[in-house]
């Protein structure tokens, strides 16, 4: 459990862009693999849980579709981001390129079709093979290299339009 952890939750927060729900998304994949650990151990435990983790996050999403998606613009929910701090005043240092093109990838990521997100995030974001992926999400191999080709494509697209990550 304390290995899978880190991973488990970077895989939440990248499918929902939520520190919150990412942390919630986490504690109930633990949760859920214990209840059924007879079955997690008779493969990889990681495995078992990014699968159910994926799991979760749509039925999730399913749930809560009644919600009011804000866009990109609308995600600076951080003081820090708006330039305050907690006491009102402005921030004294400005973020540096890499938490800002880290921040454009992960807007972008939540603009993506969700499955497109959970392959484009399971692919390159936790560098798993393309076989590792297919066979996490229930997927043809084929399928999974189309998505991804497509998800990379459209994230492309959204990265320039910014003015996003280089």
């Amino acid at each position: 459990m304390r290995a899978a952890r880190d991973p488990l939750h970077r895989m939440a927060f990248l499918l929902c862009g939520d520190r919150h729900r990412a942390e919630e998304l986490t504690q109930q994949t633990f949760e859920r693999c214990y209840r059924h650990w007879h079955k997690a151990r008779q493969g990889d435990p990681l495995v078992y849980a990014r699968r159910i983790l994926a799991n979760l996050r749509i039925d999730t999403w399913r749930r809560t579709r009644r919600e009011v998606l804000a866009g990109p613009e609308d995600l600076l929910d951080e003081p820090a981001a708006r330039g305050e701090t907690a006491r009102g005043g402005s921030a004294v240092a400005s973020p540096t390129r890499t938490v800002e093109d880290r921040d454009a990838v992960v807007r972008a990521l939540l603009q993506l079709p969700l499955k497109q997100r959970r392959v484009v995030v399971m692919r390159h974001l936790l560098d798993l093979s393309e076989t590792e992926v297919a066979r996490e999400l229930g997927m043809p191999l084929g399928t999974v290299k189309s998505t991804a080709s497509r998800g990379l494509a459209q994230l492309r697209t959204i990265l320039e339009s910014r003015g996003g990550a280089r």
